[in-house]
């Protein structure tokens, strides 16, 4: 068992035990001794803690796995279970935002639109990609697309994955939030069956911008939020380090997110994250996707419109208790 090369704070045990057994079997090669007991018992810590870490994480914890380095990104997922696809650039008025990827592909012989949000694996992918952070261009880049699906009767297929949408100047400039507003309302309209899925990071406007479908799947320990941690600590508690705090507040999990019911469904993950299985990952979707893809297109593309507005007409609506009186 290979000690991870990258190891989450609170994974840290666990590298230890799988440095052990690493040193327990070469130890065994090389003089020869049978060291089977040890190993086993190691292998079995190694299973324990396991369970022990990851069937107890806090929601600050699973936002730091939804971060991890090497965790897949969209265009993983697409490589993994799409065919033949075809990525296509530009908005028609700016620029080519690289940290919004999109384009049409064939998902189980059936042909769908892609739009997704995209981060760098290295240093200078990542300055490509904005970091997975996109501009305006971005946005009506994937408003031309969603247009697009719904000329040509396609699926929308949304992946989300960022911590919010570039707040540069020069993104304030171009208008960004007037770009995600208008794909909130077009998005709310459009006549195509539409499935988002948080693939990692689900943060803000930038998320949302793409984001208003049919159905909202997320992955175990991916994110959905209003606001990053970080930012809800900072203007809350004037720390950012009070991030944590801020997680657990937030109620920004996957599992506490289907509850209130702004997922439709949580996607398992293999034990410790996707990325220490991408292949099962990717089957895990595809299977979800293929399920609520036949669902929606049950639907008339009148009862699709209505039924999209139950939904987010109904999201956020609580009752206030009045006062108890002896």
């Amino acid at each position: 068992m290979e000690a991870p090369a990258y190891a989450l704070e609170f994974e840290k045990p666990l590298r230890e035990l799988a440095r052990q057994f690493d040193d327990l079997r070469q130890r065994s090669i090389e003089t020869n001794v049978d060291l089977a007991n040890e190993i086993e018992s190691i292998e079995r810590k190694i299973e324990t803690t396991q369970r022990d870490i990851y069937s107890n994480l806090t929601p600050w914890q699973k936002v730091q796995i939804a971060r991890h380095p090497k965790r897949p990104y969209a265009l993983d997922y697409i490589a993994a279970i799409f065919e033949d696809f075809q990525e296509f650039h530009g908005d028609r008025q700016f620029n080519d935002d690289r940290a919004i990827i999109g384009g049409p592909a064939f998902f189980n012989g059936d042909a769908v639109m892609i739009i997704a949000q995209q981060k760098g694996r290295d240093p200078r992918e990542r300055i490509v990609r904005n970091f997975g952070m996109p501009q305006p261009e971005g946005y009506r880049k994937a408003l031309r697309l969603a247009r697009m699906a719904e000329k040509f009767h396609l699926p929308l297929l949304t992946f989300i994955d960022t911590p919010g949408a570039f707040p540069g100047v020069e993104s304030e400039a171009r208008h960004v939030s007037e770009a995600i507003a208008v794909n909130l309302r077009e998005l709310a309209m459009l006549r195509t069956p539409s499935i988002s899925v948080v693939v990692g990071e689900g943060g803000s406007g930038g998320a949302l911008g793409i984001g208003v479908t049919d159905r909202v799947l997320m992955f175990e320990n991916s994110y959905y939020s209003v606001i990053t941690p970080e930012g809800c600590a900072a203007i809350l508690w004037k720390d950012a380090a009070a991030a944590p705090k801020a997680a657990g507040a937030l109620n920004v999990s996957a599992d506490h997110l289907e509850k209130l019911g702004v997922a439709n469904e949580v996607v398992p993950e293999p034990t410790g994250g996707a990325h220490n299985d991408p292949a099962q990952a990717a089957s895990a979707l595809s299977y979800t996707l293929a399920k609520h893809l036949n669902d929606l297109r049950a639907l008339s593309l009148d009862q699709l419109i209505e039924a999209r507005y139950e939904r987010y007409r109904h999201l956020g609506v609580y009752e206030e208790a009045g006062a108890v009186r002896s």
